[in-house]
């Protein structure tokens, strides 16, 4: 009995292990699972490529890649990329809102039971200060002070001051 039992227990487990898909893991090696996307402009959406090696014995499919949020858009490689080649992921993100950014899209593999995550990261700024990061900042203007309008007898004049070791010359408001 004991040895129809212990039979038994092996025959299932070889069964199990026949059937068992892979791990991604197994299948397929990123060049780099997070990409740091740096420094990004408002409104002004960057790619970043994921490259992914076939490692496995048999073509490699890429059933899906999606992004875990709607600011990011991902595509990638349809077509099997066979055992030795690479194909690639691409994630899209809608640098809308300012501050850091961690998004993160999971690739499923076909024939492969788990997925795997993979991240861009980086920093959304405003447009004065991604020019100021990247160095191509407008040059400052000359600062001049706020407008006034004073009254002079029945003459109403509109006066700015002058910025320091300059002269103003401005003639009195027409519409006034």
């Amino acid at each position: 009995m004991k040895k129809l039992l212990f039979s038994l227990a092996a025959v299932a487990l070889s069964i199990t292990a026949t059937f068992a898909q892979a791990k991604a893991d197994d299948l397929a090696k990123f060049k780099a699972e997070t990409i740091d996307q740096g420094k990004l402009q408002i409104d002004n959406p960057v790619t970043a490529t994921f490259v992914v090696t076939n490692t496995g014995t048999k073509d490699l499919l890429i059933e899906s890649a999606n992004p875990t949020c709607g600011c990011t858009i991902g595509d990638y490689t349809k077509t099997p990329i066979k055992p030795g080649q690479s194909g690639e992921i691409k994630a899209t993100y809608n640098a809308k809102g300012l501050g850091a950014y961690d998004k993160h899209l999971t690739v499923k593999f076909a024939g492969a039971d788990d997925m795997k995550s993979i991240t861009i990261k980086g920093e959304v700024l405003n447009a004065e200060d991604y020019a100021k990061y990247k160095g191509t900042a407008a040059p400052a203007t000359m600062a001049v002070a706020p407008a006034t309008v004073t009254k002079d007898a029945n003459k109403k004049t509109l006066a700015a001051a002058a910025p320091q070791g300059k002269t103003s010359k401005k003639k009195a408001c027409k519409k006034c």
